[in-house]
């Protein structure tokens, strides 16, 4: 059976809230909220207030993770302070999960690369999550989206050394590449065991520069918006984002792909069906 993706070409905050409320998915008890909040310098990441509409609906607590490079975000100290530089706990509760250890620790019996996920420690006090993505590139990863967001997005620091080195983080930035995709599906499938699917996406295709959130000296973006996208499949949510730049006519395009293509972005999406957590066949609804 397809998983069903809501798209609408309107991109204001208020119409994320709307594809939300499409999905019907009721997201129980207390929920995190899953976003990236900017590395200082980055001039394409979405603001709270694009959020904070969809954030105030559900009422959860905005969750973040420390990094394992050098920058804004990769202590606990640093990371708050670009928190509030960057305007979210002017609006939010937030929580950063791996602020102090130890870290959850998640078995992946069924993993191809890892069979261990490390997670912030906090995340064992939420028992659903909303996670919210801006599709663009990503200078190791080809893209980033949901498959992301739940795997490298998700892991403490160390846990995200761990993903990147395919379990070896002396490694982090040497470690075989397709071994690397592999373990981000890998990371993805045991956040979703976690939470037994009481997880709902959105991803957003907008300010698509070939480069991530986490890059403090970014590319502009280089091709024009798409849209915003909603589903309760993380696989088939991210498989339609790359179908949608594949059929645009925007000259932009080719820069993305690109990025995309000479980083085998489409294995992650590849390693992630093949553990079955969802689908690349989905049913596109159009919402405008």
């Amino acid at each position: 059976m397809k998983s069903k993706v809501y798209f609408s070409k309107t991109l204001t905050p208020e119409k994320v809230l709307e594809l939300y409320r499409a999905l019907g998915k009721a997201l129980p008890g207390n929920i995190a909220i899953k976003l990236h909040s900017g590395e200082v310098g980055n001039q394409n990441f979405l603001t709270p207030e694009f959020w904070k509409p969809v954030i105030d609906a559900v009422g959860g607590t905005v969750a973040e993770c420390n990094t394992a490079y050098e920058g804004s975000r990769n202590t606990t100290e640093r990371h708050r302070e670009t928190l509030k530089k960057h305007r979210w706990v002017e609006y939010f509760p937030v929580d950063l999960l791996d602020a102090q250890g130890p870290d959850l620790e998640l078995s992946i019996p069924k993993g191809k690369v890892i069979k261990k996920n490390y997670i912030g420690k906090d995340t064992a006090k939420y028992d659903s999550m909303l996670v919210l993505s801006h599709f663009k590139g990503h200078p190791m990863g080809g893209y980033g989206g949901a498959l992301k967001q739940l795997s490298i997005g998700m892991a403490s620091s160390f846990g995200k050394a761990y993903i990147h080195g395919a379990g070896e983080p002396e490694k982090i930035w040497t470690a075989d590449h397709d071994r690397f995709l592999e373990s981000m599906a890998d990371a993805a499938s045991s956040v979703v065991e976690y939470f037994r699917g009481n997880i709902a996406y959105i991803n957003v295709m907008k300010n698509m520069s070939v480069d991530c959130d986490c890059c403090a000296v970014a590319e502009d973006p280089c091709m024009q918006d798409i849209g915003i996208l909603a589903s309760c499949d993380p696989i088939a949510i991210d498989q339609a984002c790359i179908d949608l730049v594949y059929a645009s006519q925007d000259p932009g395009r080719d820069h993305l792909l690109e990025r995309i293509e000479s980083r085998n972005g489409i294995h992650t999406i590849e390693a992630a069906a093949a553990l079955g957590f969802g689908s690349r066949e989905y049913e596109l609804i159009c919402l405008d």
